[in-house]
């Protein structure tokens, strides 16, 4: 849900270092959302292997972009989906700051990578979870967190249009077609769309094209930048979060007061979603490669969609959950090159 910084690897990216929902060749995620995503992949120090099981922290990091829906509709019941954005920027762009205060990063040098940086931060960061907080005014967020799952659909296609080194094999068109007649069973198609909310729902699957699109443009300017990882993500979610800090004033008033359960899931949705699950993801990623931190993305539909049913009460009509499983089995399939082939990877954001 959150969008880091890196060439793909989701999401905070898909590449070959940490990358979202965050989701690039490596992550810059967040989240999804979002996430997150992750920027452009660099030379980092290597660091020490940290205490805990990598299985756990993949469950924990599963756990923290699934439920990131349902903090983004919790979010919206006392702040306007702008302010919810911004409240979750903030607090992620925070996590990280610190981090890269503990590891004595420093920020990226030269115009021409932050102005590449602040193009990332508008696809990776502002555009997808301002429009995932705008639709779930409208959707539930277990639809929120399906039309999520599209982004490694959405990325298949852009790719073989704008990376000349992705070639379409047969196992990935038939995902990609596979997937879309998920997406197609999810929102129930054979009744025409009966009772569906189509502003809300393009908006949620708009917010999931933009990561693939962020991602293409880290991997054809960020990737070999000479930053680290952290550094460049890091300094991804300041520019997105001025970007909506400078937004916000012009489509929003501010808030009467500060409800505390709404408070409380914008500041997790931040510090969790799009900061310390960034911090996460590179973890996986250094330790168990891309391929495998990537398996995140198929759980995170999975677990918004019982978060939602569970904690929400939202209601839960047999396609959506059989529309999911169509839509990650296509979504697996698009991140294949079969045999011998090497597996594209790629984040959440």
């Amino acid at each position: 849900m959150s969008a880091p910084v890196t060439p793909r690897t989701p999401p905070p990216a898909k590449s070959s270092a940490p990358s979202r929902r965050t989701g690039t060749a490596t992550p810059v995620t967040t989240p999804a959302p979002a996430t997150p995503a992750p920027l452009a992949t660099s030379a980092s120090a290597p660091a020490a292997r940290p205490g805990l099981d990598w299985r756990v922290r993949f469950g924990a990091l599963s756990l923290i972009w699934g439920f990131s829906f349902l903090l983004i509709k919790v979010g919206t019941e006392g702040y306007a989906p702008f302010q919810v954005t911004l409240g979750r920027l903030l607090a992620g762009t925070a996590v990280l700051a610190v981090a890269m205060a503990v590891r004595r990063e420093r920020l990226p040098r030269g115009a021409r990578t932050w102005g590449h940086l602040a193009v990332a931060a508008f696809f990776l960061n502002a555009l997808p979870f301002s429009l995932f907080a705008y639709a779930e005014l409208t959707i539930p967020s277990t639809l929120a967190g399906i039309c999520n799952a599209t982004s490694p659909l959405w990325g298949m296609a852009l790719s073989l249009v704008a990376l000349s080194e992705d070639r379409p094999t047969r196992r990935r068109v038939a995902g990609l077609g596979l997937g879309f007649l998920g997406v197609l069973t999810v929102l129930g198609a054979w009744q025409g769309f009966s009772g569906l909310d189509f502003s809300g729902t393009a908006m949620a699957l708009l917010a999931s094209l933009s990561y693939p699109i962020g991602w293409i443009y880290v991997r054809r300017t960020l990737a070999g930048s000479g930053s680290s990882t952290l550094s460049l993500t890091g300094s991804q979610l300041f520019l997105g979060t001025v970007q909506i800090a400078l937004v916000t004033p012009l489509f929003t008033s501010a808030p009467d007061g500060f409800p505390l359960l709404p408070t409380l899931a914008v500041v997790a949705l931040g510090a969790l979603g799009t900061g310390l699950a960034v911090l996460v993801q590179y973890g996986l990623v250094e330790e168990v490669g891309p391929t495998t931190a990537q398996m995140v993305t198929y759980f995170i539909p999975v677990i918004a969609t019982a978060a939602g049913v569970l904690v929400l009460g939202e209601r839960l009509s047999w396609n959506t959950p059989v529309g999911a499983l169509v839509v990650l089995a296509g979504a697996a399939l698009t991140q294949s090159r079969g045999r011998g082939g090497r597996t594209r990877t790629g984040t959440q954001p």
